[in-house]
């Protein structure tokens, strides 16, 4: 029987440490969900004042000019033209626009000249697609200068708005008056201006957020994806944009 009874309480013993295990457990697995809620709000904060400071030195920039406004003419103007069913009201609405792109031009030049003495460290953008903290700082090596691709930009707004859309005299000494096609339509080059402007806007969000979120507010407010306005842009732009930020042509 003293068998029998010391057999039962070691029994007993081994249930109620079976049973006593998950009480131990479940304060540890609450910890780490503790310290992973406080490590994701220190991740986000950490991202939210470096994003703040993007989006001033960024917006300090800009608001010396009216590029924005001008954008927005454009893309207003171009859908008018896109729009008009009679030619020559839609001829006269393209020859109108060209000196808002010109403008456009020259005052991105101006502001890309002016972003041009920001410190080189301030400049530095992740590749990653999602933002992480100190990541200009720690992974330098991975990050591209933004100073640099706003030249992109600008060369190409300055390529497409030299595109001519005349017809040209077929050449010198032909007096038949023939001429030659020109090599742009009107809507070509405002396809590819509207293009050349969707991804500066994409680089500018990249810039102050990431890549991803940059992309996300591409797709939703003009339902493009980044590939499909990258393949729209010159080929030049495309060329310079891949070499510096890293990507397939």
């Amino acid at each position: 029987m003293g068998v029998a009874m010391s057999a039962n309480a070691s029994h007993l013993t081994t249930s109620a440490h079976r049973l006593s295990a998950p009480s131990v457990r479940a304060p540890h697995t609450m910890e780490l969900l503790v310290w992973a809620t406080l490590v994701a709000v220190a991740i986000h904060l950490l991202n939210a004042a470096e994003q703040a400071r993007r989006i001033v030195l960024l917006g300090r920039h800009l608001s010396q000019y009216r590029i924005e406004k001008l954008m927005e003419q454009l893309i207003h103007g171009y859908q008018r033209a896109l729009g008009e069913s009679e030619d020559e009201r839609r001829q006269a609405i393209w020859r109108n626009l060209q000196s808002t792109e010109n403008e456009l031009r020259q005052q991105f030049t101006r502001f890309v000249a002016d972003f041009a003495r920001v410190p080189e460290p301030q400049a530095r953008v992740s590749r990653l697609d999602f933002a992480l903290p100190g990541a200009t700082r720690v992974f330098a090596q991975g990050c591209f200068d933004m100073r640099k691709l706003l030249a992109v930009h600008a060369h190409g707004f300055e390529r497409v708005a030299n595109w001519s859309t005349e017809p040209a005299p077929l050449g010198a000494g032909d007096a038949s008056g023939a001429t030659v096609a020109p090599e742009h339509s009107a809507k070509d080059r405002a396809f590819t201006m509207l293009a050349e402007m969707l991804l500066m806007q994409h680089s500018c969000h990249w810039f102050c957020k990431s890549k991803n979120v940059a992309s996300a507010r591409l797709l939703v407010r003009h339902q493009s994806s980044h590939a499909q306005v990258l393949a729209a842009v010159t080929p030049e732009t495309r060329r310079a944009y891949c070499s510096l930020v890293g990507c397939r042509e």
